[in-house]
């Protein structure tokens, strides 16, 4: 049975502040973790010994009560009977290799493999199936493999090898992590809860979203934000494979599920940088182009709120008359004479521009002051987009930069009508010291 997603997202929150309670300055990454999760996406963390990695994965599995966990460190000596199970000698005897798998990843809800780019070829090509289809081929038989989540880490990226780029390339959301930075984390390290986490969530939990966010619309708008970001990635040298920007659009879906919605809001897509590196230094450059396509896609999405796009169209349109509009005042206030159909077009001109930057300047004067009531409560509306959000208000200052271009708009109108027919434009008034 289908679970309403508020249910679900209420689970979330909770699970949000246990393990933020005992893993400190992870915030990000744990919501990175709760959206690969549901979306069936393998996390690959980066960084050194003692940050946390492992217990993190282990405390995640908590949250679901499985006993189903593999934890495993790999090294060029790992063997597939360590990782897969061992072969069944009864099956042998029947000239069938089978492995015995229970107990071992194919078997597996939850798994964390530290060091994952030190697996043999033995290892990695099983891994690979596991990683993006869940079936192990056990023998001659496909088996599925119940895995729900699987955090690797290692203390470094792979090194150029065929076998070992195809295995980065099944960790869509890669993080990394450092060791602890604030004096304030110190503080509470030594008193940080030690004690099972709870069983929280379920299967059902998961299956739930996932079905639902099978039925989330991916709008053409945002798909054309995905391809702006896509063309200007590779004007820069970067490149991603097909396979991870349709995983990509798949995740701000199941972010969408998440929040009870049946279309993917620009607010889903805020986690992508974390979706786009290969390599860790690369992150803050992908940061900044993502976040300059983010901000054109919300003013996209925001068209009905705050229709700027028509509001600049009507204002250019009259800039582009102004020299001849004002030529025709100017002649006659000197009492230069015209001629009679000139008179008439310019007369006509002139009503048609004074009736449209009136009521276009109206009409955004009250948008406007309708956008400053709702930035009062920005970071309660930014969280009803998006619970997954960290520090909502980091992100309020994309809403002002939505208002700030209105205001300049309709300050362009305004000096526009001034030009042309010496005096302020009745009902647009606005205070711009906000």
């Amino acid at each position: 049975m289908t679970q309403a997603p508020n249910l679900v997202q209420t689970k979330i929150e909770e699970a949000i502040q246990l393990l933020e309670s005992r893993f400190l300055e992870r915030e990000e990454l744990i919501r990175l973790l709760f959206l690969g999760m549901m979306s069936s996406e393998n996390v690959l963390l980066i960084g050194p010994p003692g940050t946390a990695k492992s217990q993190l994965a282990r405390g995640v599995s908590q949250l679901f009560g499985s006993a189903q966990w593999f934890d495993y460190l790999l090294t060029k000596f790992t063997t597939p009977d360590e990782m897969f199970g061992p072969v069944s000698l009864q099956q042998l005897k029947q000239d069938r290799y089978i492995r015995q798998t229970d107990g071992y990843l194919p078997a597996s809800q939850f798994a964390f493999l530290d060091e994952i780019f030190k697996a043999n070829s033995a290892i990695l090509n099983a891994l690979l199936s596991i990683l993006n289809e869940r079936l192990f081929f056990n023998g001659k038989e496909k088996q599925n493999v119940p895995l729900l989540f699987l955090m690797a880490a290692s203390n470094e990226l792979p090194e150029e090898n065929e076998q070992l780029e195809a295995l980065y390339d099944r960790f869509l959301i890669r993080y990394e992590v450092g060791y602890l930075k604030n004096v304030s984390s110190y503080e509470l390290m030594f008193q940080l809860p030690d004690e099972p986490l709870p069983t929280l969530l379920s299967l059902d939990d998961v299956q739930s979203v996932r079905e639902q966010a099978r039925h989330v619309k991916l709008s053409e708008s945002l798909v054309y934000f995905l391809y702006e970001l896509k063309q200007a990635m590779e004007e820069k040298e970067f490149s991603l494979s097909d396979r991870r920007w349709s995983k990509i659009g798949h995740i701000w879906k199941t972010s969408a599920a998440l929040n009870g919605r049946e279309y993917v809001s620009i607010w889903d897509t805020v986690y992508t940088p974390h979706m786009l590196w290969n390599v860790p230094e690369d992150l803050l450059v992908l940061a900044e182009l993502f976040d300059k396509h983010f901000q054109d896609a919300l003013k996209r999405e925001m068209e009905e709120e705050l229709p700027l796009r028509k509001y600049e169209q009507t204002a250019d349109k009259w800039l582009e008359k102004e020299d001849e509009l004002h030529g025709y005042q100017f002649k006659r206030e000197v009492g230069e004479k015209l001629g009679k159909d000139a008179v008439i077009h310019a007369q006509s001109l002139l009503e048609k521009c004074r009736l449209e930057v009136e009521e276009t300047a109206r009409e955004l004067r009250n948008k406007l002051v309708a956008w400053q009531e709702k930035e009062k409560n920005i970071e309660s509306y930014l969280y009803s987009r998006n619970f997954l959000l960290l520090q909502p208000d980091r992100y309020a200052v994309k809403y002002s930069r939505l208002r700030i271009q209105g205001e300049r708009i309709l300050q362009t109108l305004q000096g526009l009508y001034r030009t042309l027919f010496d005096k302020e434009i009745p009902g647009t008034e606005y205070d711009y010291t906000l």
